[in-house]
């Protein structure tokens, strides 16, 4: 607007001037340039000082090398070539892991505080430590498994699916009188499939339907993945004979179709045999 003040008669404004009491300092940028020592100003003169020293130990890195190569010249022995002091180090492997521990370690730090919790209350079984180093695996006998099955007070109650053992200690229904305390200290995998909870308490699976044994794949995920069942071993069985009969299903109608299904199965095996004998 001063420009109008001025066409108009009146007198224009004088230019802004820094007050004297301003402190002065050399501006890097030009030589003998003094520009005012204000905050606004104050980043770049920090740069343009760190550029300067930046140069200052770059031209004395020069000169050392220039006179290494010089005694190298004349013969004379040296040490390892100087790094230069103002060369970027790349980020590198070691620096992208030492970044994801830094994060790792601020983000578990921040749900202590804010949560009261390293995972930010988030649990499962891959935040046990336990999950990756098991200290206590083992080898049970189908004797010495039965001897976990919670009738004794003080000691953990174990199950087993599929030659798998878990404890269930921290489970409910596994306590006597619980829902599954009959799944507790014996391997039910066939339970699991069938739903015949008092009568499949065997690891036989001979017979199942497709269906029946995606249900004990289902529940061995659900145990192998459970924040608070933490597998702890094997179980060895005795083999089964083959020759042994099947358990037979807890509901009739199921156990007839699976019987209608191994018949059909006998007859198509026999008469691929008869095929093949002629």
């Amino acid at each position: 607007m001063s420009w109008i003040q001025a066409a108009s008669g009146g007198e224009a404004p004088k230019s802004y001037q820094d007050p004297p009491e301003q402190r002065k300092v050399a501006d890097p940028a030009i030589a003998g340039r003094m520009v005012a020592d204000k905050s606004a100003n104050r980043p770049f003169l920090a740069y343009k000082e760190y550029r300067l020293q930046q140069e200052a130990l770059h031209a004395a890195w020069v000169e050392r090398m220039k006179e290494r190569d010089a005694k190298i010249a004349r013969g004379e022995k040296v040490g390892p070539p100087e790094r230069d002091p103002t060369e970027q180090h790349e980020v590198g492997l070691a620096g992208l892991l030492k970044f994801l521990l830094y994060l790792i370690l601020f983000t578990a730090l921040a749900g202590k505080f804010f949560t009261g919790s390293y995972t930010w209350e988030y649990e499962s079984k891959w935040t046990q430590l336990k999950t990756y180093w098991p200290t206590n695996q083992r080898l049970f006998s189908e004797r010495v498994l039965a001897q976990h099955d919670g009738s004794v007070i003080g000691r953990p109650i174990y199950l087993a699916i599929d030659g798998d053992v878990y404890d269930v200690s921290k489970g409910a229904a596994y306590q006597p009188g619980g829902s599954y305390a009959i799944l507790a200290g014996v391997d039910a995998a066939r339970a699991f499939g069938t739903g015949c909870f008092k009568t499949h308490r065997t690891h036989d699976l001979r017979g199942l339907t497709e269906k029946e044994l995606n249900g004990v794949a289902h529940w061995q995920k659900f145990y192998a993945e459970h924040k608070d069942y933490v597998k702890i071993g094997r179980v060895s069985h005795p083999p089964i004979d083959p020759a042994s009969p099947i358990p037979e299903h807890c509901d009739p109608k199921k156990e007839a179709a699976a019987q209608a299904a191994r018949k059909t199965a006998r007859e198509k095996k026999n008469a691929e045999s008869d095929h093949k004998e002629l």
